[in-house]
């Protein structure tokens, strides 16, 4: 599975990734890659206009506010 966390880096952005590496810290999902897209041209290639984002599997799940660890989790379900 392919986690990416897309958004320039705000505290935000940062803030989203640290849920979703707790929420596979604590599933133990396995082998997860985690990336953190920055590059406004591939984030607008999602449809995502509104960030921090979060994408699985090449999904768009959620965009638009710092999901929390249940919101992920669901996501990931």
């Amino acid at each position: 599975m392919i986690i990416k966390i897309l958004g320039t880096g705000c505290s935000s952005c940062h803030q989203l990734e640290d849920n979703v590496k707790k929420v596979v810290s604590e599933l133990d999902l396995g082998d997860i890659q985690i990336e953190h897209v920055t590059e406004m041209e591939k984030i607008i290639g999602y449809g995502v206009m509104s960030t921090p984002a979060v994408v699985v599997d090449e999904e768009v799940k959620g965009a638009g506010k710092v999901f929390d660890v249940e919101e992920i989790k669901k996501m990931l379900a």
